[in-house]
Formats: structure tokens, sequence, C-alpha cells
């Protein structure tokens, strides 16, 4: 009888704190043989250190007999873009099975992010593996990113995820009818214990300081360098207005090194103390050890870490633009978004609406999944044809485009009848002159 080897697929120390958690807590069946697959897929791996590399990473290491690396494996393609041509998949399991000594071993997979490389090149050389999903962040919330071909999909055996949002269970690959398990709490502390304990070399942070969680959301052109600049500045502003003294600063790993120098001339002009940190360290690391008095973020899955998990207090900022600009509107970052924006407070006082209540929360997210992925889900049209009209207003007009709305029929788009309006350049005129006539009747 052949054995079973684990292979568990991770690109950051997050998803692998997860998957050492999930581990403790039995959350797979007993294997001969864990892998894990070190999985670079940073716009430039070369220049980033690998997860192996990471401050914190040996006792992680520790819950499995091997240390792999995917991008060795597919050199010189580039990890987050490559996937097999069907008719080299034969070739290429064979020379992994090769490679890593699997020979006829059973092979099942661990992945995070399943739609797309390097997860789904993963399952696709490895044909007939069964799958297991780890959420890796707040995505999981929200639909599959796009339709998943069924011979992969209905391989998926659970979808694993911390419970960030409580209440809220994961649409992930739900088509398919995976069921969703929770990640015990206390093991994936326990996890991050283990890196705060091993990550040496971290300054020590002041007391009762704010920390501030840098965003990347240049680099995805989703805000301009400058509007991504001055998203940081408000955070810093916010977090002084508040009347934090001290202000600690966790860069986002692709963020540009000027953002910090920004915050520094800053800071130094409202007199508080500004820590920047230089060592790539986990954000969950610095709340087990500094227990910050508040943090401050955009949409960041550290923000519900944070809450959720360690009971901080939080604040977000910049989630109306941030809604404005994401691009397609089945962008992923959607529900993360919309969730930071419904549920976390505004780092600006009296700005923030009340967090949204538990029962509403489950129907808003279930219409966000139906109107970013219809063709996926068309039987929750009721779900949202039924949400949409006891609560579209000026809060949730934020959260849905009026646009896709009413390419799907929806209450909040615009009628069948009025949509050639827009488009008619004699109904513009009108409204225009309708406009200035009202101006010069308020003047």
């Amino acid at each position: 009888m052949s054995r079973t080897t684990q292979i568990f697929c991770a690109s950051t120390l997050y998803g692998l704190a997860t998957l050492a958690a999930a581990i403790e807590s039995d959350c797979f069946a007993e294997a001969e043989r864990r892998v894990l697959l070190v999985c670079g897929d940073s716009p430039v791996p070369e220049t980033a250190p690998a997860l192996n590399e990471m401050p914190g990473f040996a006792p992680l290491r520790d819950h499995f007999d091997d240390v792999l690396s995917w991008n060795e494996a597919i050199s010189p393609f580039h990890p987050g873009a490559w996937t097999p041509r069907s008719d080299d998949i034969p070739l290429l399991e064979r020379h992994l099975r090769r490679l890593w000594g699997l020979g006829d071993d059973r092979v099942e997979l661990v992945l995070a992010s399943l739609p797309v490389p390097p997860a789904l090149a993963v399952a696709q050389v490895f044909t007939g593996a069964p799958l297991h999903v780890y959420a890796d962040g707040l995505m999981s919330y929200g639909p599959t990113r796009h339709k998943l071909d069924p011979l992969v999909g209905t391989r998926v055996r659970q979808v694993l995820h911390l419970d960030l949002v409580p209440g809220l269970t994961p649409m992930l690959l739900a088509e398919f009818g995976v069921p969703a398990r929770v990640v015990p709490t206390g093991a994936f502390l326990r996890a991050v214990g283990e890196v705060a304990t091993a990550a040496d070399g971290l300054p020590a942070l002041p007391d009762d300081a704010a920390l501030l969680l840098g965003q990347s959301l240049s680099a995805l052109g989703v805000l301009s360098p400058g509007e991504e600049e001055d998203l940081h500045l408000r955070m810093l502003r916010g977090a002084v207005e508040r009347g934090h003294r001290a202000v600690v600063l966790k860069p986002h790993p692709a963020a540009p090194a000027h953002f910090g120098r920004a915050l520094e001339t800053e800071a130094e002009k409202l007199g508080v103390d500004l820590t920047v940190l230089d060592t790539p360290v986990l954000a969950e690391v610095l709340f087990q050890k500094s227990r910050p008095a508040l943090v401050v973020g955009c949409f960041s899955t550290a923000l519900f870490t944070a809450s959720a998990l360690y009971g901080l207090p939080v604040a977000r900022t910049g989630t109306e633009r941030l809604l404005e600009r994401l691009t397609p509107y089945q962008n992923g970052d959607r529900v993360p978004a919309v969730l930071a924006d419904a549920l976390l407070p505004d780092l600006e006082p009296g700005r923030g609406e009340e967090a949204l209540p538990a029962d509403e929360l489950n129907a808003l997210v279930t219409t966000l999944g139906f109107t970013m992925q219809p063709q996926i889900h068309p039987p929750l049209r009721p779900v949202a044809e039924r949400y949409l009209a006891q609560h579209f207003g000026p809060r949730t007009r934020r959260w849905f485009k009026r646009k896709r709305l009413t390419s799907l029929g929806l209450p909040g788009g615009i009628p069948r009848r009025l949509a050639f309006l827009p488009r008619n350049a004699t109904a513009r005129r009108v409204v225009r002159r309708a406009r200035a006539l009202k101006k010069a009747v308020r003047g």
C-alpha cells in the first residue's frame, strides 16, 4: 500500500501560521510525510526574501518533514503567471514526483487562492489529488474569483479559515458544496507566539503607540503614488487627533521608501514620535509582543485579526476612495474592502456609521457575491433583490456600482426603460440646462 504525502503550499508567514494551527488542530488526516512547498509570488521573487528565510520561520518549519521550492521547480517561469499546458501535465507530474522523491505516493494538496497560480498550477499538475483550501486573508468571504474547472473544484474537501468575522461563512467554493471549517483561534495564537519568540532583532515599541499598517495600492494600480502617500498621512494625522503621541509604521513590503520619509516629515511637524519598522515582521507578532493601543489601516486583513483575535482597538480610513477605484467590479478585494467599510470604525471622528448588525451582514455579503459572480451563483438573485430593495441608500451606494446593478436588473440600478438616457446627447443637454437654472435660482 502506497504512503500518503501531503504537500502544503505557502507564500506568507501568515498563511504558514494558519497551516501550522490547522495541523495542530487535526484538520487533516494523518500522513506518512508532510512537505512544505514555498511559493514566492511577489512581482520580482528574486529580490524578496523567501518564506523560509524570514525571521520566525524556524519553529513553524518543525511541522513538516521537508521544505521544497516551487520557484526552483518551474524556473525561469514566474509562479504568479505560469500554468502548465494540458499536454505537458503527465510529463510534469512524473518529473516532480522524481524530483521531490514522491514515487507512487498518494498525494494530497493544501493550497491558498486556488483559482489562480501558483495554487492552480500545482493542482493541475497533480491531477486527481484531493485538495484542501485555506484562507490566507479575507478574500475567502467573497465568491470564487472566476468559474473554476469542475475537474479542480470537485476535488476540494474543505475550506479552512480563521474566524475573522464571527458569524460569517466563506463563500469561496460554495458552488461546489465545499464545507467551511474554522481553524481554532487558540492554535493560531500559539503558532504566532512561536514566531514571535523566534523573531529576533525587533525594536522595542513605545508604550501606548498607534500602529499604522501600510498598504501598497499604487503597485496594484488602484491609487496613484501621490494618493497612497496621502492615505498614509491621513492615518498618521488621524492617530494624532485621537491623542496618540507615539506612532509606529509597519510598511508594506512592496511600498517605496519615500512613503516613510514623508511620514517622518509630517510626524516632526506634528511633534510626535514616529518609529518606522525596517525589519519584515508579521503584524500579528507585533499585536502579541507589543499590544498597540490602536491599529490603523485601510482594509488589511490584519485589522480583523487585531480586533477579532487579539481584542485590540482598530480604525480604518480610505475605504470610500478604494471602493470607487476597484476595477473590475468583480475584483477579489471588493469584499474585504466592504467588510472593512461596513464593520470597522472610521479613524476620523464623527464620520463613521454604526457597524452593520450580524443578521444584515450575511445578506450583504451574499448580495455582493451575486453581483460579483452572477454566472457562478444564479440561485442567489432573490436574496440580492430582497436586500437591495430593503437597504439600498447612501451607505450601500458605496458598496454597489449603479452600472452593475443596472446591468443585472437589480434594485438601485437605472430602470430599463430609462437606461438609454445616459447615452442620449439631448437628454444630457436638458439635464445640464436644468442644473444651471437651479443654480441661478439659488443665486
